[in-house]
């Protein structure tokens, strides 16, 4: 999963990117309003962590002009602001979440998995696809039980067809939300990755769709 952070906090940004890299997810980060509403506008994101009180453009107006913009992503406002207004016209402008400053960082994360969990239609912390489950929260996925080590790639691409079942994803969708801006997209990476987590879980856990990408679904489907 790609998140987006615009934090114009130089210690904070580089903490935040850290944290969550550290979690799984491909990072990128913005330092101030324009370059964070120019990347929202023309990247593709699972979910945005946004600083309202950014230079050149707040965060307010970033949101409101993604939302004009139609970019649906979801967006875990983050502030030092803590008054009920703020809270209130955060949202209005479009904001799924609200986290006020100083925070945990087990809540930060434990927010956006649920953010990017519901944006993808799932209820649970648990993805599942036939004998195969993956814990957002623990990030340990099993096979009929057994625990099954992925790289870190690998658990990225696995996770993302997971929150995205029954869809076929193509290879340029998997490397825009797996990878950070500056990823070489011109590499076969992906086609390594599903080979591998093929000889882990099975030749049949994903399907290639012939000139369209990869899917992943239940086999009773």
């Amino acid at each position: 999963m790609r998140i987006l952070i615009v934090e114009d906090e130089p210690n904070l940004g580089r903490q935040l990117k850290s944290t969550l890299e550290s979690a799984g997810y491909a990072i990128d980060l913005a330092t101030d309003g324009e370059d964070g509403h120019y990347l929202g506008s023309s990247e593709n994101y699972d979910a945005v962590v946004l600083d309202l009180g950014l230079p050149e453009i707040d965060g307010l107006t970033v949101l409101d002009r993604w939302r004009k913009e139609k970019r649906l992503f979801p967006v875990l406002v983050l502030t030092a602001r803590d008054s009920w207004s703020d809270k209130v016209a955060g949202l209005d402008a479009g904001a799924d979440d609200y986290l006020a400053k100083p925070f945990h960082a087990e809540e930060l994360i434990a927010r956006l998995r649920a953010l990017i969990r519901r944006s993808s239609g799932n209820v649970s912390s648990e993805l599942v696809a036939g004998d195969v489950r993956l814990d957002t929260r623990s990030g340990k996925v099993t096979r009929n039980g057994d625990p099954v080590k992925l790289t870190a790639q690998e658990y990225k691409l696995l996770s993302y067809l997971l929150h995205h079942k029954g869809k076929v994803v193509s290879r340029t969708e998997l490397i825009e939300h797996i990878y950070d801006q500056d990823f070489d997209r011109d590499s076969n990476t992906i086609e390594v990755f599903v080979t591998r987590i093929r000889k882990k879980l099975g030749a049949d856990v994903i399907t290639t769709i012939r000139g369209l990408g990869y899917q992943l679904e239940d086999p009773a489907v």
